[in-house]
């Protein structure tokens, strides 16, 4: 008697829908939370003037957000195990989407201050969290689709967010960059509450908690997150109020390292850093926030400053960072079958160094569009290599340690960022210095070109209107003065363009001496 065949068996890398919602969920809000560092860079004179503020108090409107971030990131594991995964992420998505339409609603600087701070603690679990889902939920096979779905949100987002803030600045005004977060906001609670499973929470773990390293990681980055925003301003360590940061902040990250290598149960397990991928893929990850941060304020600020383009105008330059990269990132799951993932990072970040080396060489005649070839060589860099870096730096790593090694990953790819932003603003302001006392000291009236150009700008000048030549040839030297400071303005952003290109070719060369992920970059190496 013949028997009837077998129900086929589900296949064992088999996504359900609901997983796939749940990741989605979490990729929204990953975007949002990354997006919000950098969507209100090309706005902030819209927006103190708003709250009635300006100049330095006004780079707190950012810095706050990102320390509020950078500190939580690292303590999503932890938290997310005492509460529970559900939990955690439904309550911090909550909370986000009421403090980002609180922040449209600010009256001063203090009130936007404190709001951007638990806008960016919130948001910050939203990172961690989306890395988090993609390994514990997906299957090895299938990490590669999660991890580029991430990687739109890890690099698409921080250069496509000048562009959005600037628009909806000029035309609706700077509230509107706050309140955006709720629509997407609405949807990705949505997709939560229905997709993501229950899981109890562990209490317990309070009592467990290292709470010394929690204490000392929030004091150490907080602080240093300040040095590196107040520093330039304060002239670094000319100031005492930089070094009493500086040496608040090493002590206190120098404590924590202490106390992590010596407690039984550390807040991060530092030992996966002793893993050669996670260790070299993060120092990586680390070159590209460094340079990833830095190019994406560089080039609004040389938009701004050198070429006198207003929010919208250089958001439209910028759209070209993080356009391309919608059509490349999709296929990366197909290009790491074809390729060994390290040539794929090796190459992405190969050519995001080209494209900071081709803006080395600035001149009064480069501004939008000469832009449109390195932003778009820049943009298929950083879309090739994010998805594979995830992946190698991953793969011998177990789900369990993903709540970790998500927070590691994440938190310092963020605080290389704010470092590389720290850096460049520095380095322009010192080489800007540098070439205006060159150029200055080749400029005299010992000059012959010099004296030609002044008299041929003061017989311009008597031309049209000016008729003693004593007050055309000091309009006519003011003139004069003011191309040469544009000239150094110029060439201090074409240097720290090529001191990005340096950092990232640097984290290029990791892939050298990492391991090839197994299955083509879709399962652990063994």
């Amino acid at each position: 008697m013949a028997t009837a065949p077998a129900a086929p068996a589900q296949a064992p890398d088999h996504v359900p829908l609901k997983t796939w919602i749940a990741v989605g969920g979490a990729m929204i809000g990953a975007f949002m939370a990354v997006l919000n560092i950098q969507v209100t860079n090309s706005s902030l004179p819209d927006i103190e003037g708003g709250i009635g503020t300006g100049g330095v108090n006004g780079a707190w409107i950012s810095t706050a957000y990102l320390i509020g971030e950078i500190i939580v990131i690292p303590l999503t594991g932890f938290l997310s195990r005492v509460f529970s995964l559900r939990r955690y992420l439904i309550a911090n998505t909550v909370l986000f989407l009421i403090f980002s339409a609180a922040c449209g609603q600010a009256t001063s600087l203090g009130e936007m201050v404190m709001l951007r701070a638990i806008q960016g603690f919130t948001g910050g679990v939203l990172i961690p969290l989306a890395f988090t889902i993609v390994v514990m939920m997906l299957p090895p096979a299938k990490r590669p689709v999660g991890f580029a779905a991430f990687a739109v949100t890890a690099t698409f987002a921080p250069s496509i967010g000048p562009t959005i803030g600037g628009w909806l600045t000029d035309h609706y005004g700077w509230p509107t960059i706050f309140y955006m977060n709720l629509v997407p906001g609405a949807v990705m609670l949505a997709a939560l509450v229905y997709a993501l499973p229950a899981s109890k929470p562990n209490y317990k773990l309070l009592a467990e908690g290292d709470w010394l390293g929690i204490f000392l990681i929030a004091v150490g980055l907080a602080a240093f997150q300040t040095m590196l925003n107040d520093g330039n301003t304060y002239d670094w360590f000319g100031s005492t109020w930089i070094i009493t940061l500086a040496v608040v902040s090493v002590v206190s990250l120098y404590a924590f390292l202490w106390v992590e290598l010596t407690v039984e149960k550390p807040l991060l397990p530092l030992g996966l850093l002793l893993d050669r991928n996670f260790g070299l893929g993060t120092l990586a990850n680390v070159a590209l926030g460094f340079t990833l941060y830095g190019a994406s304020y560089l080039l609004p600020q040389y938009l701004a400053v050198g070429q006198g383009l207003n929010a919208e105008q250089s958001g439209k330059v910028m759209a070209w960072t993080g356009l391309p990269q919608l059509l490349i990132i999709p296929f990366s799951p197909l290009l790491m079958k074809k390729f060994d993932p390290r040539v794929l990072v090796g190459l992405g970040l190969g050519l995001f160094a080209l494209s900071c080396f081709m803006n080395m060489y600035l001149d009064p005649n480069f501004a939008g569009p000469q832009f449109f070839w390195p932003d778009v060589i820049r943009a298929v860099g950083q879309a090739l290599a994010m998805t594979p870096m995830m992946v190698v730096a991953t793969a011998s790593l177990s789900p369990q340690q993903a709540g970790d090694a998500s927070g590691m990953f994440n938190m310092l790819r963020n605080l290389g960022g704010a470092i590389g932003v720290a850096m460049i603003e520095t380095f322009y302001s010192k080489r800007e210095q540098f070439h205006s006392f060159v150029v200055n000291s080749n400029v005299s009236q010992l000059n012959p070109l010099a004296r030609e150009r002044l008299q041929d700008l003061q017989h311009n000048l008597m031309a049209n209107g000016i008729s003693d030549p004593s007050v055309a040839m000091s309009k006519a030297q003011a003139m004069l003065g003011m191309t040469i400071k544009k000239q150094a303005v110029i060439m201090g952003y074409g240097d720290a363009f090529g001191v990005l290109g340096v950092a990232i070719g640097a984290g290029a060369l990791c892939m050298l001496f990492l391991k090839k992920p197994g299955g083509g970059g879709s399962a652990p190496a063994h």
